[in-house]
């Protein structure tokens, strides 16, 4: 007898393969067979209308912390991960100097914008090295599946102590490198490390690894070699090329060993790449660097968003442009709905809008400057995250005569103040995303970015995976769109063969039962809203959706119609897995 058949649903296999109708059954954890399935079961879900696919693998997250002390991880559960990997982008906790874990928190709490009461409160911290971090994580009943990598900043700072901005040493170097040895042997899913200037702690105070050595990184990766396991994952210097004085340059400069160091150890590799405003082509030669190497023996695969990477704005988000002005600031510390009453009120309204900002310093991106109307977008209540340019608040305001600020202040009090305003800092090249089109069509890319359990005073792009479904496979109209085959190929098996999960990411005999039963047609992202539920009453941004009708992990429903259940099948990964049979 089956544990649980899924039957009559449209199956979207993983594969890249055509959807075909088919039943799924379930024994003990693993997938036994896709087809024509017969016989009986102790539960049946009517799929019948319904999509039937893999859960989806998440490979870009910050939820090292959240994984100690939330099961779920939500939002992404929300959302159909089945499978969350930590430790990107060279943070993380662990390995940590006994004493030192305040110095972690900060730095997770400047790079990531995780607030640091949550993280102070929430992690129970007991290990120093990190296979015992990964102990840690073991012991803790979690529903959805979590793998990590040993994060660069950390290691160093274990390595290094008060040294860790300077150059490292030879025997630095070997000290970081059986660290990386251990952590491969007991788990680790790869090594992550972080180039961008732009990744401060709380201090201003630049990551630990940030200016690193070209030839640390390859004496790592070098490491990984010799074990032959592990996935390399970095945030170049230039990336975006936004933020680098000479993007150009500096990418070039930074992929040159980057892809050499590939071709020689030819362990995988991914790097993240945004498409940039100002150089909106830039990505293009590196693409083609990138496609060259592979083709000498190089394993790199650029990452990429599903939609534009930037912010949230409004009286929910961390982020509000009227916070500079003194009237507003009066107000500020209301009730929200209290707040959002006063706001409306046609006096206070025309006192904030006659305040003079007064900014103190010239780097918060919220202090909006005349130009930056014209890239600044109401969400909605339909959530246009690919508005088109004569939406922008700019636009608005010469169509009706208003001043942008005005216009801005009354969008924000729509939804009873709950609406926000987008404002696209990447990935939003010529005000569309085209760019972003031809990226996520190209079979060496894969997808992440969503930064899930990150910035989230600001975003919530842990919804990334559900937009894949809506805007990218049903939705679009300013652009093609993805057929769902390769919308969900793209969630699962490439992400999964990426990291060497081989017992996931496809619907087939002998896999992992890991499976999303998804209401297509009607599956939608709900309003962004803020909810103060992390540790110490800290407050997040949540997104969440209609439309999964049954997320399953190791055969068992965790999300049962959009609610959360109390099965807790989740495992930590350790290295590279093997499907049964």
């Amino acid at each position: 007898m089956h544990d649980l058949v899924i039957r009559a649903g449209t199956v979207v296999d993983g594969t890249g393969e055509s959807a075909r109708t088919a039943d799924v059954a379930i024994r003990s954890g693993v997938i036994v067979q896709v087809g024509r399935v017969d016989g009986l079961a102790r539960r049946t879900i009517n799929a019948d209308g319904l999509v039937v696919t893999p859960g989806f693998v998440d490979m870009h997250t910050h939820f090292d912390a959240q994984a100690t002390w939330d099961p779920h991880l939500t939002p992404s559960s929300w959302h159909g991960v089945t499978t969350a990997i930590l430790g990107n982008c060279g943070v993380g906790f662990a390995p940590v100097e006994p004493g030192r874990e305040h110095w972690l928190i900060e730095l997770m709490e400047g790079v990531e914008d995780i607030p640091g009461s949550a993280l102070s409160e929430g992690i129970q911290w007991g290990w120093e090295s990190f296979p015992e971090y990964l102990d840690a994580l073991d012991r803790f009943p979690r529903a959805v599946n979590i793998g990590t990598q040993l994060p660069h900043a950390a290691v160093r700072a274990y390595v290094m102590g008060e040294r860790a901005h300077d150059r490292a040493t030879d025997p630095d170097l070997a000290a970081m490198g059986e660290i990386v040895r251990g952590a491969l042997r007991a788990g680790a899913l790869g090594f992550s490390t972080g180039r961008t200037a732009g990744h401060r702690d709380i201090h201003g105070a630049p990551v630990p690894g940030t200016f690193a050595a070209g030839e640390e990184v390859a004496a790592l990766l070098s490491v990984m070699a010799q074990e032959q396991r592990g996935v390399l994952q970095l945030v170049p210097a230039g990336s975006s090329g936004e933020l680098a004085g000479d993007p150009v340059g500096a990418m070039d400069v930074e992929l040159e060993w980057l892809l050499a160091c590939a071709e020689t150890s030819h362990r995988p590799v991914t790097f993240l790449v945004l498409e940039s405003r100002r150089h909106p082509d830039l990505w293009r030669p590196w693409f083609e660097a990138v496609r060259a190497a592979n083709a000498r023996g190089a394993d790199v695969h650029p990452q990429v968003a599903s939609r534009c990477f930037g912010m949230l704005m409004g009286h929910q988000s961390r982020m509000n442009p009227f916070r500079y002005r003194a009237s507003y600031r009066e107000v500020a510390h209301l009730p929200f709905d209290a707040l959002i009453a006063r706001l409306r009120n046609p006096q206070m309204r025309a006192r904030i809008l006659a305040d003079t900002p007064e900014y103190t310093t010239p780097t918060q991106a919220d202090q909006l400057r005349p130009d930056a109307f014209e890239n600044l977008f109401p969400l909605g209540t339909t959530l246009d995250y690919e508005p088109e340019p004569d939406a922008s608040v700019a636009a608005v305001a010469r169509r009706t005569g208003e001043d942008p600020w005005a216009v801005a202040y009354d969008l924000m009090l729509g939804s009873d103040g709950r609406d926000f305003l987008l404002f696209p800092l990447l990935n939003y090249g010529n005000g569309s995303y085209d760019g972003l089109h031809e990226m996520m069509t190209d079979p060496m890319t894969v997808q992440g970015l969503g930064d899930a359990g990150a910035h989230c005073g600001i975003i919530c792009d842990a919804s990334m995976t559900t937009y894949m479904l809506t805007h990218w496979a049903r939705d679009r109209n300013r652009g093609p769109r993805l057929p769902i085959e390769l919308a969900v190929r793209r969630l699962t098996h490439d992400p999964a063969g990426l990291y060497e999960l081989y017992d996931r990411g496809v619907l087939a005999p002998g896999m992992r039962a890991d499976v999303n039963v998804i209401d297509f047609e009607n599956l939608r992202l709900l309003h962004p809203e803020r909810v103060e539920d992390l540790p110490a009453g800290a407050g997040r941004l949540i997104q969440r959706s209609e439309g999964y009708v049954e997320t399953i992990v190791g055969g068992e429903i965790i999300v049962d119609g959009g609610e959360l259940t109390d099965a807790r099948p989740g495992t930590l990964v350790r290295g590279r897995q093997h499907a049964n049979g």
